[in-house]
């Protein structure tokens, strides 16, 4: 026992001693007088541990015939792929022979509790930042993302979709049949969202979300990557599937997981690739270089918090347009933050 317990230590000091760096360094760069302009890493799918480090989850815990796993994906350099997770399995709708299983077809992951530091539970503070960043290569299928906190109800998980730009639209979006893979009855419907789908998890992306415009179906490798920003504060809290109302906002200070979900009760596989997961105010130059290298012609401008750049309105008069980013640059991005500290 006291080799392990050992070891146990070394993992809890070296915890420690990370994240007194990771202050220090903030303190020292003064990054807590104002808007940061670095991305805030949570989750690096090029290290293998961070994989190893996550949990899968599906309907097999109650008998179900779903299946998912979380795999380390080398990385390709031929074609400018990353090493990354691979996120896949198949879904199934077949209900076991236990009649108190109404409901299956599910499957996620998310990362492993973080352990303890020298003062308590070793959580995320993402506080200071706009958008959760994803890298991903979709399948089109409609995920969701997970974000729980150190929050009083710990069973509440903070969800938004995760558009891309393969996300497989319906004809009749936000009608009664969008709510059909989540729910079997108008009944149900009311259940799950007494007060109407919410937007960041209906079929059509909102405005806040931020996706790449580009019309090209491949990237410089050919390899679909791609990254999404999520508004913090456009995330949905939910409990067990059920919109909690009222709805309060996502605690940043202290995210405790992050995961991805299908719930779309579609039989068949799925396949989904993630490179890696942050925090951030709109891409910077410290991030700007790996996305184009990564993404190619998918890839996001640099300092795209300034504007949501998806809906596709009609093209503006130059003076008009400079007229919207002036407006645009007054609510968020980097560019409209910058004054902040410059003042």
């Amino acid at each position: 026992m006291f080799p392990t317990r050992r070891l146990a230590q070394g993992g809890f000091f070296r915890r420690s001693a990370d994240e007194f760096g990771r202050l220090s360094k903030i303190a020292w760069n003064t990054e807590a007088l104002h808007t940061p302009t670095k991305p805030y890493t949570l989750l690096n799918f090029e290290d293998e541990g961070t994989v190893t480090g996550c949990k899968t989850m599906a309907d097999r815990a109650v008998g179900g015939f779903s299946t998912a796993s979380l795999d380390y994906e080398p990385a390709e350099p031929s074609s400018n792929t990353p090493s990354h997770a691979r996120f896949h399995g198949s879904i199934s709708t077949k209900l076991p022979d236990n009649w108190r299983v109404e409901r299956t077809g599910y499957a996620a992951f998310r990362n492993q509790d973080r352990g303890f530091w020298l003062f308590g539970r070793l959580v995320w503070d993402v506080d200071p930042y706009a958008y959760l960043a994803l890298r991903i290569k979709s399948d089109g299928r409609r995920y969701t993302v997970n974000v729980q906190t150190d929050a009083v109800v710990e069973t509440d998980i903070h969800q938004h979709r995760l558009y891309t730009r393969h996300h497989r639209l319906r004809d009749t979006p936000n009608s009664q049949e969008d709510y059909d893979f989540q729910a079997d009855s108008p009944d149900a419907v009311e259940d799950l969202y007494p007060s109407g789908l919410p937007s960041a998890l209906s079929d059509v992306p909102p405005e806040s979300t931020i996706i790449s415009t580009s019309t090209s179906t491949t990237t410089s490798g050919s390899n679909g990557w791609e990254t999404v920003l999520l508004p913090f504060n456009s995330f949905v809290r939910t409990n067990h599937g059920f919109v909690i109302e009222p709805q309060t906002s996502l605690t940043r200070q202290r995210v405790k997981s992050i995961g991805i979900g299908l719930t779309d009760r579609v039989e068949g596989p799925f396949d989904l690739r993630i490179h890696k997961i942050w925090a951030t105010n709109g891409l910077s130059e410290a991030e700007i270089e790996e996305e184009r290298r990564i993404c190619g012609d998918n890839a996001l401008p640099l300092d795209e918090g300034a504007s949501s750049g998806w809906t596709h309105t009609p093209k503006k008069s130059i003076k008009e347009e400079s007229k919207q980013q002036e407006r645009d640059s007054n609510k968020k991005g980097l560019k409209g933050l910058k004054s902040e500290w410059e003042e």
